[in-house]
This record gives structure tokens, C-alpha cells and sequence, in this order.
């Protein structure tokens, strides 16, 4: 029986305990299979930690995450908290968690897969075939620069402040996440910035240049201001293969990425740190999604980016690709035959549930091991 690997589960807020509970569903298949020994526990993140513990995210769970091989984590937030002040809401448990656990590389694929082409809002001959791999810088940037704030003003106004700040080693770090990935692939990087009128920018394109001709001159290396950039992900985004970009864009355009595959919903991601000395290295895996409070609960929310963010976690984490891939496998079939959640669903297509949709993709894994 192989090593027992030690997974913490976050299931968040809104449909995240939905989609989580489907995942786990195929996680008990590959125990029960004799694939893969899981070691579980479970902990409380965002709004739901918020309501037990007056935070979003507590010390002991933090502990927790880093002491576990992987953190499977889905989705936090809400308008149950949105009047609460910055430094408790729901999104300051995962920001706080990410930068304790170091975990500056962030993996977001786009991937078309043909059975789901025609459910992208873009037309079929734009993204049949896309596969973009989006790397986004994670725990610098903007959404951690200092100073920030809200000032109140002589005149009764407010200014609301943040800072945008990267210095040389958070951007090397994560352009050579990038490079090595392109590597695997088509041996090409875009580099989105701003530099034309951001010196973070301007920090950002230099450095990730120097790299790139001093260590990787196999790499075909570009660069894209972000303006344009996402201009160029709905014009032609097979022109892409890896793109790394800073935190704040990363964010809003991995977002827009989703919908060149059809559906938010579809979309896993991985955060990953640094090995360390004894071989670990920190990781946690999450749906690009949100927790659509609008339909949680409901138990019709797609698990299948929640699933594919598990098949990161095997293949990243654990070196388990034959298991990832038979996962990954698995979600393809299922779409093939035409089963489909409410948000893939196309016109005559009945949607089935979250569970329905997670064991059917349990059914073709059985039928794949068989």
C-alpha cells in the first residue's frame, strides 16, 4: 500500500461543502481502490470561521495546513459578510493562508476540452484545442503592499490607498516557475505587465528579461501589457501558451480565461511554494470559482473544477500521474456523453446535480480500473 499522504480539506463557505463532499467522493475511490492511503482532516476557513471563531482563518489551522502534505480548499465569501470590516472578512482567511504557507506560484489552466467548445461564449474555430497554462504570482503585489489603508480627509472625503511593490526575488521566482513549465510545453512565455506607466511594471519586464537571457534562451519570451493582453485572450487566444503575470492581474485574468472554456466552474488551480531542505514542498489546491451563495445549498453546483483541482493535487503533490490522468480521463468521458451541470448544459441537454455529475465521474474511473 503506498505512504499514507496527510490532505487537509478547507470546504469554505456556499457551495464549497457541496463540491468539496463530490470530490471526496472520487478521493474514496482511489482509497478504496488501492491506489492511494488519504489521511484527512478538515478545518474551517472564511465566513464559516469567521461565525465560529470571530476569524477567518485561526492559528491552529494554520498550523494544521502547514503541517499537511496538501490542502484541498474550495471557495470562501459571501454577502452574509460583506459589511464586516477588511480585516475579517472571509478573503483575508485565504490571503493570510496563502502568505503564511509561502505559496507565491499560482497554476491556472485553461483548457478547452472538444466535448465542452461549444459551450464557450467565443465562437468554436477561436478555441478548440486551447490549452493556456496562466502563472500568477500570489502573495506580493498589490493585494499585500504596504502601505494601505482608508484616511479620512480635512474636507470629510476618504482615500482609500493600497501599494504596488515587487522586488527583484518575487519576480525571478515565480518567472522561473513559468520557464520551466514552458519547458514541458511550447517553450513560450508572455509576460503581461504595465510597464508603460507602472515602475512595478517596468521592474517586473526587466528582471523576467535578464532571466530568461542569462538561464533559459530556449525559451521564446514576450511581453504584453495587460490592457492588451486581455484584448488578445477573446481576439485569439491560441496565440498563448504559458503566461505570467503579477497578483493583481493574474487575478482578474484567469477569470476571463474561464469563460473562453465555457464555464468558471471548470477551472482548478495550484498554489505552490518553495521545496524545501527536507523535500516538501508547501501546496494548496482550489477551483478558480467563487462560492456562488446564489446556489448553494441547492446541490447543483459543478464540482468537475473542484475534481480537476484534485487531479492537480496528484500529480503535483503527490507524483501520482497515472492517477491524475485517470481523473482528468474520467471528467472527459463523463462530458462526452453529454452530462452535463446546469452551467455546461446546453439547449435539450437535461442538467444533472453535483453528486450525480461526481458519480458519474466515480462511475468512469471504475470502468477505467477495471
Amino acid at each position: 500500500m503506498p505512504p499514507s499522504k496527510k490532505i487537509l480539506i478547507l470546504p469554505g463557505d456556499g457551495i464549497g461543502p457541496e463540491v468539496m463532499a463530490g470530490t471526496r467522493r472520487v478521493l474514496d475511490w482511489l482509497t478504496a481502490s488501492g491506489r492511494a492511503t488519504f489521511e484527512f482532516s478538515e478545518g474551517l476557513i472564511g465566513g464559516a470561521s469567521y461565525d465560529a471563531h470571530g476569524t477567518p482563518l485561526t492559528d491552529e489551522t494554520v498550523a494544521r495546513a502547514k503541517a499537511a502534505d496538501a490542502v484541498l480548499f474550495a471557495c470562501i465569501g459571501g454577502p452574509k459578510w460583506d459589511k464586516l470590516a477588511y480585516d475579517v472578512r472571509p478573503e483575508k482567511g485565504l490571503l493570510r493562508l496563502r502568505k503564511e504557507m509561502q505559496l507565491f506560484a499560482n497554476l491556472r489552466p485553461a483548457i478547452v476540452m472538444d466535448a465542452l467548445a461549444g459551450a464557450s461564449s467565443l465562437k468554436l474555430n477561436l478555441v478548440k484545442g486551447l490549452d493556456i497554462m496562466i502563472v500568477r504570482e500570489l502573495i506580493g503585489g498589490v493585494y499585500f503592499g504596504e502601505p494601505r489603508g482608508i484616511e479620512q480627509l480635512k474636507d470629510g472625503t476618504r482615500r482609500g490607498y493600497n501599494t504596488q511593490a515587487y522586488a527583484t526575488s518575487e519576480v525571478l521566482r515565480v518567472a522561473r516557475v513559468a520557464f520551466e513549465l514552458a519547458r514541458k510545453r511550447s517553450k513560450r512565455v508572455c509576460s503581461v505587465d504595465k510597464a508603460n506607466v507602472m515602475e512595478s511594471g517596468l521592474v517586473w519586464r526587466e528582471e523576467i528579461t535578464k532571466l530568461r537571457d542569462a538561464e533559459y534562451k530556449d525559451i521564446e519570451l514576450s511581453h504584453m501589457y495587460v490592457d492588451n493582453c486581455s484584448m488578445q485572450l477573446v481576439r485569439a487566444p491560441k496565440q498563448f501558451d504559458v503566461i505570467v503575470t503579477d497578483n493583481l492581474f493574474g487575478d482578474i485574468l484567469s477569470d476571463l480565461a474561464s469563460m473562453l472554456t465555457g464555464s468558471l466552474g471548470m477551472l482548478p488551480s495550484a498554489s505552490l511554494g518553495a521545496v524545501g531542505a527536507d523535500g516538501r514542498q508547501p501546496a494548496l489546491y482550489e477551483p478558480v470559482h467563487g462560492s456562488a451563495p446564489d446556489i448553494a445549498g441547492q446541490g447543483v453546483a459543478n464540482p468537475l473544477a473542484m475534481i480537476f483541482s484534485l487531479a492537480m493535487m496528484l500529480r503535483y503533490s503527490f507524483g501520482m500521474l497515472t492517477e491524475a490522468d485517470m481523473v482528468e480521463r474520467a471528467v472527459q468521458a463523463v462530458l462526452s456523453k453529454g452530462i452535463r451541470t446546469r452551467d455546461i448544459a446546453e439547449p435539450g441537454q437535461t442538467p444533472v446535480g453535483t453528486f450525480a455529475m461526481a458519480d458519474a465521474v466515480v462511475g468512469e474511473l471504475v470502468r477505467d480500473g477495471a
